[in-house]
């Protein structure tokens, strides 16, 4: 029985492995996200509680010397938690890439070391049920350990990109935001276009990693702008880029709250987003930001250059009133502010800027409109939802749906707004409800949040389990002169 117990836990420690390395990976491997995922599946949905209370009876009755308890520990971890898959489905299966294989190597020491300690007290089948059973805490583990060594071996890309940098000498325009950033990017990019030669960094490459490769895959002799785009996660890590692409110019779109649950505060976002304007020439800022407005009084008052942009104040440097300057309806007003100042700043001709707004471009799974296959028009605006970006894409979902026609709103909420994220999502279902025949609630995430927030109208509420069983509901319901807004996609780690 004691064979069979250890060839259940082995199986369940790959499954456990697989499930959790690839979290870690999606999680773009920050030590602790796996141990945080982890609870989130293991506790958020009574199935998983269920499964939960079998890992945790078979580890006491292994604790008490029954093989069999181990197998039913084992046996657990193996299948579950229920929804979270092996492989991956959404957006792509795991990617087993050289980073991803040497924490799969670590964490295989790692597993051994405790299999190794349990042997040597003789509990080596205890050791392997607990080793399965906290899969996530060794693979945070893993995260930790070779951290130090992936940022050693990035130190040689961002060498190449620092040299290609000094050779090239682009003016370096540095845009950050808690949101709107990589929107602003593309218009930079699109109203620079005309006059000079632009290189912007690719997607959402704003990490370092992101960047290096950015300018090192793209950067050429003759680019007279590159445009970097830059995230953070915490203190420092702006700076720390700043270090090396040395920008000229510095951009603030906004501050808010998302990823508040890794800063702690909105006050805390702003000192680090900040960081973006601290040597630049020039800070180009959102005034219709209170946070925004202060820091950019301060700078101002330490005899800084700054440029305040704002979608209402007629009294700021660029002020941008949409029927006047002839944004596309899409476009939001303080990004393409921002992005005048941008160009205005690198002396395009104002009139060269007035002719290109028109065609500002809209960047991929941001407020895009297609027609589906049964005549609905489809509004995509899955990428990184915001409270903010969420208010504009529901007032764009009333000029989509023709008279007397459906209005359907398919999320799974907004996500990383720390302790303000069960209220905003209860606020976003509240707007919908009232903009909207039916919101379709995906996932668990933040269902009780959604469904509380449109309990007025609870027969417009859909629950479904994810997107692909939203689609097919869309389909199945809506057609010509319907409109459908996606808000907002969850990868298939998120429960």
């Amino acid at each position: 029985m004691s064979a069979v117990a250890l060839a259940a836990i082995v199986l369940a420690a790959v499954a456990a492995a697989l499930r959790w390395l690839r979290v870690a990976q999606r999680e773009h491997y920050l030590a602790g996200s796996a141990t945080r995922f982890a609870m989130r599946w293991w506790f958020g949905q009574n199935q998983n509680r269920l499964l939960g209370v079998a890992v945790l009876v078979g580890l006491v009755g292994a604790a008490t010397g029954s093989p069999i308890g181990a197998v039913i520990s084992a046996v657990a971890v193996l299948i579950g938690p229920f929804g979270l898959s092996l492989f991956g489905k959404a957006p792509g299966p795991v990617a087993w890439t050289r980073r991803l294989r040497t924490l799969a190597a670590v964490y295989v020491v790692l597993l051994a070391a405790v299999l190794g300690i349990g042997a040597a007290v003789g509990e080596v089948v205890i050791a392997g049920v607990i080793a399965a059973a906290f899969t996530p805490l060794l693979v945070d583990a893993a995260c930790a350990l070779t951290k130090p060594v992936e940022d050693r071996l990035a130190e040689r890309f961002v060498a190449q990109a620092t040299r290609r940098l000094a050779s090239v000498h682009p003016t370096t325009v540095a845009i950050t935001g808690s949101y709107g950033k990589t929107t602003t990017k593309g218009y930079v990019a699109h109203l620079l276009s005309g006059t000079k030669t632009v290189v912007a960094s690719p997607r959402s490459f704003n990490n370092r990693a992101g960047l290096a490769r950015a300018v090192n895959e793209n950067l050429v002799p003759g680019t007279q702008v590159f445009v970097a785009e830059m995230g953070t996660y915490g203190k420092g890590e702006i700076a720390e880029l700043c270090a090396w692409v040395k920008p000229r110019v510095g951009v603030i779109t906004a501050i808010g709250p998302v990823h508040l649950e890794r800063f702690g505060s909105e006050d805390r976002i702003l000192e680090a987003k900040a960081e973006i304007v601290a040597d630049t020439e020039l800070a180009i800022l959102n005034v219709d930001d209170e946070r925004l407005r202060k820091l950019a009084d301060r700078l101002k008052a330490e005899g800084r250059r700054v440029v305040r942009c704002s979608a209402t104040d007629t009294t700021a440097d660029v002020c941008t009133a949409r029927d006047a300057i002839g944004a596309p309806s899409h476009a939001p007003p303080t990004n393409v502010a921002c992005a005048v100042a941008v160009a205005l700043a690198l002396n395009v001709p104002h009139d060269e800027v007035l002719r290109r707004l028109p065609t500002l471009p809209v960047a991929p799974n941001r407020l895009t409109v297609t027609t589906g296959q049964t005549g609905v028009t489809v509004l995509d605006d899955t990428f990184n939802s915001n409270p903010a970006g969420a208010k504009l894409a529901l007032g764009q979902l009333r000029r989509h749906a023709d008279e007397g026609h459906q209005r359907v709103v398919v999320t799974p909420g907004m996500i990383e707004l720390g302790n303000l994220q069960d209220e905003a999502n209860r606020a976003f279902a509240e707007a919908v409800v009232t903009y909207a025949d039916r919101l379709v609630v995906v996932g668990y995430t933040n269902r009780r949040a959604l469904v509380d927030g449109a309990k007025k109208q609870r027969e417009a509420i859909v629950c479904v389990e994810d997107r692909d069983e939203a689609v097919a509901w869309v389909r199945q319901h809506l057609g010509p002169g319907d409109a459908v807004l996606y808000e907002n996609d969850l990868p298939d780690h998120y429960p």
